[in-house]
């Protein structure tokens, strides 16, 4: 009898490791919906955050000056990590994409004063265009880390 015992609990608790992974959709209130994707997914503690570009998520309105394109593309990404229990400092990779390769130094400016050290990964690319009339699009990928294991300064 306690062999089986042994055996019910055994093989209960394998399942439950072996459950497939939820995914978790995040939508921050003020984004639209009806999109055919989602501004963000999380799963199993990651968050995996669409490409945001430098429009107004209300309006749709791009600003004139690129720096604050920039801005508003990074408020986007932490609109989605808020929704997501998360915020910048948990961003562990960042994919930018730029029209235009003489922007790269504006960007890296608003960029650098929104990711604290340690900075997550980031690849940058230059593409011919980006969907709509921006210059800019970033999607990142976010997870927060229990205390023990955080690096160590």
């Amino acid at each position: 009898m306690r062999t089986i015992l042994l055996s019910l609990i055994l093989a209960a608790s394998l399942a439950a490791a072996h459950k497939p992974a939820q995914k978790k959709v995040i939508q921050p209130k003020d984004f639209p919906t009806g999109r055919p994707f989602s501004p963000g997914i999380l799963v199993d503690g990651t968050l995996y955050v669409a490409g945001q570009t430098g429009s107004d998520v209300k309006t749709g309105k791009i600003p004139d000056e690129f720096e604050a394109e920039v801005k508003q593309a990074l408020d986007n990404v932490g609109a989605v990590l808020k929704a997501g229990g998360m915020s910048p400092g948990d961003v562990v990779s960042v994919q930018v994409y730029l029209t235009d390769a003489e922007i790269f130094e504006r960007m890296n400016a608003v960029y650098k004063a929104y990711f604290k050290e340690p900075r997550p990964t980031r690849t940058t690319v230059v593409v011919a265009k980006l969907v709509g009339q921006g210059h800019i699009e970033i999607t990142a990928t976010a997870r927060k880390m229990s205390s023990s294991t955080k690096i160590r300064r």
